[in-house]
């Protein structure tokens, strides 16, 4: 389960690498609007839950 705060940490990297993100689909004649861009931060937002639950798992095996 997600702890709520990680949402927040998740979005934070996402707002990191969306300038980089944009001007590579601008590069690619891709328009990027704010509304295209919400179901992509939420897919985000769940490739990032399930890869800190994989890393919090792995961290708790090392520990036993």
């Amino acid at each position: 389960m997600q702890q709520p705060d990680k949402t927040m940490e998740f979005m934070a990297i996402a707002m990191k690498y969306l300038p980089e993100a944009k001007q590579q689909l601008d590069e690619a004649g891709i328009q990027l609007s704010i509304e295209m861009i919400q179901p992509f931060m939420s897919l985000f937002t769940q490739v990032m839950n399930e890869a800190y639950e994989i890393g919090r798992a792995d961290a708790l095996k090392e520990t036993e």
